[in-house]
């Protein structure tokens, strides 16, 4: 089988304490619950999550979403952004099947970014590593208080929540579930999602940034 992987790199840093560390802990389950209820998810889409704040962890190896358990996340530290891009470029190498003269690979990573901050590191180490790798569709999240252009330099798909509350972050993850969901359809045709262009509208509470 071909998997349909997805990288959720989030940002756990001292800044995303209190309310909105809990509302991305309440997000990834509604992920989890939204997308076990997705017979096309439920049949191609691998789910991993990486946190990174002054440390960047794989806290959740590439799952199927039938196992994929949201784990638990906590807030401090800093912001290792450069670090978080070097260590989902090696997780993808490590887990993603590559395609050979006897079959075919996997299909190519999405990748969901969410921060707050601006990088405690150097961004350019691992965004070299990370633009040599053939991804998907790439977007980036940023919440406020956010590094924008730093976020434009990782891809032209970047997203701005309205506010920092829980709903702004429930409508995210919501949109990010819907977005795997569609992906997962286009893959049962054979097709792949390149582009916001091909996922759902963002909802209201999401506003794209021009690059």
């Amino acid at each position: 089988m071909r998997k349909l992987p997805v990288y959720l790199l989030l940002d756990v840093s001292g800044s995303m304490s209190g309310e909105p560390i809990q509302a991305v802990q309440n997000g990834v389950q509604l992920l989890q619950s939204t997308l076990r209820r997705d017979p096309y998810a439920l049949e191609s889409a691998f789910v991993s999550v990486i946190t990174f704040e002054s440390d960047v962890q794989q806290i959740v190896p590439l799952t199927e979403i039938a196992k994929f358990k949201a784990p638990t996340l906590t807030a401090g530290g800093g912001t290792s952004l450069g670090e978080a891009l070097k260590v989902v470029t090696e997780c993808a190498e490590r887990e993603v099947s590559k395609t050979t003269a006897q079959q075919k690979g996997d299909w190519k990573p999405l990748v969901f970014i969410m921060t707050d901050g601006c990088p405690t590191d150097n961004v350019k180490d691992g965004l070299a590593k990370f633009k040599a790798y053939k991804w998907g569709t790439v977007v980036a999240c940023a919440v406020e208080g956010a590094d924008e252009r730093v976020l434009t330099q990782i891809t032209e798909n970047v997203v701005k929540l309205a506010s920092s509350d829980s709903n702004s972050f429930a409508a995210f993850f919501k949109w990010v579930s819907a977005s795997i969901s569609t992906s997962s359809k286009q893959i049962e045709a054979g097709t792949e999602t390149n582009g916001l262009d091909e996922l759902p509208p963002p909802p209201p509470e999401i506003t794209l940034i021009q690059p």
